[in-house]
């Protein structure tokens, strides 16, 4: 099949497509994802399939409208609606117990489901049109980097699903950040596009960021495995050592050239944003990865960024591409 061809904006067709329990690449705020009918194993078996994800790791079910929230979760806890207020539409995902509707495939067997309002514009049309939520993780080849392009999906899955549709380049350019209430407070499982801060200026509560253990990994979200987001191309943590050797052969990936080193002579270098910007720096984030795996270097050293705002999300994302 050729890639370019499974690229366009007929919503028409993605809803015939969808309908049809086909699954379909489409635009968000924080990446592509490849979505299907949240309500029909046959559907989301191929989100599965098309992405090679084993089927231990959950899904995040997307709706339309607070309305539609009941046929996807069987309670609302309270401490969610101040968060709800703010941030819906918007890349913020809210763990809730779920309802029998909910596909087993998309838990992973477990009581509780991963929800959440996009706000690209497009995808909420087409959410609107269908009379079911959609299941999507990220149209990207399990482990792989995210896409946040519809030619980033066709480089991918191009040759595997039937549409891609495309809305542009991604705004927000990171997951969505995972949130569940504790009982006793708020804990972030995944950080991403609302930061930590800016939840604990919504709320009174405790807001706690969960701590990963590489030896006893809790998988009850997306994106909770050591090895994750990771490019073709070996990368590396950048360390003052590493970017100080021959780098004749390898590009580097940081905030800025003042964060890492204005004199530093590399293949190739990629700033992120030269004004220091993380909300620019995280819409680049994926598509500067993808831009270096292409580019043909030995590896890509990454320069960690300021652990704060956005910065802990992107920083989350390299740790996990640099697992391997």
């Amino acid at each position: 099949m050729n890639k370019e061809a499974v690229i366009g904006t007929d919503l028409a067709l993605a809803v015939q497509l969808l309908l049809a329990d086909e699954v379909v690449a489409v635009p968000t705020e924080t990446v592509y994802g490849l979505a299907g009918n949240a309500f029909h194993d046959r559907a989301v078996s191929r989100i599965f399939a098309s992405k090679q994800r084993p089927f231990f790791d959950p899904l995040i079910v997307h709706i339309a409208e607070r309305a539609d929230l009941g046929i996807v979760a069987d309670q609302t806890p309270t401490a969610y609606l101040p968060l709800m207020d703010h941030f819906w539409p918007g890349p913020l995902t809210l763990v809730f117990p779920r309802t029998s509707r909910i596909s087993d495939l998309i838990t992973s067997g477990l009581e509780t489901v991963a929800v959440r309002m996009p706000a690209h514009p497009l995808f909420r049309e087409l959410l609107k049109r269908l009379p079911f939520p959609l299941a999507a993780p990220s149209a990207n080849l399990f482990g792989r980097t995210s896409p946040t392009t519809a030619m980033h999906v066709a480089q991918q899955l191009g040759d595997v699903i039937p549409y891609i549709l495309d809305g542009g380049p991604c705004q927000v350019g990171v997951e969505s950040t995972i949130v569940r209430w504790t009982g006793d407070g708020l804990e972030i499982l995944r950080p991403g596009g609302i930061s930590r801060e800016q939840i604990q200026a919504v709320t009174d509560l405790e807001v706690s960021m969960k701590v990963r253990s590489e030896e006893q990994i809790d998988i009850t979200v997306p994106g909770q495995l050591p090895e994750h987001y990771a490019p073709r191309t070996p990368l590396l943590l950048a360390t003052p050592e590493l970017l100080q050797s021959d780098l004749s052969r390898d590009a580097v990936l940081c905030l800025n050239r003042q964060q890492c080193c204005p004199e530093l002579n590399a293949f190739q270098l990629v700033e992120l944003s030269p004004s220091g910007d993380l909300q620019e720096a995280a819409a680049r984030f994926f598509a500067a990865l993808h831009e270096l795996d292409a580019s043909g270097c030995r590896r890509i050293l990454a320069v960690p960024l300021p652990e704060s705002g956005l910065g802990v999300a992107m920083n989350d994302r390299l740790r996990r591409a640099a697992h391997q």
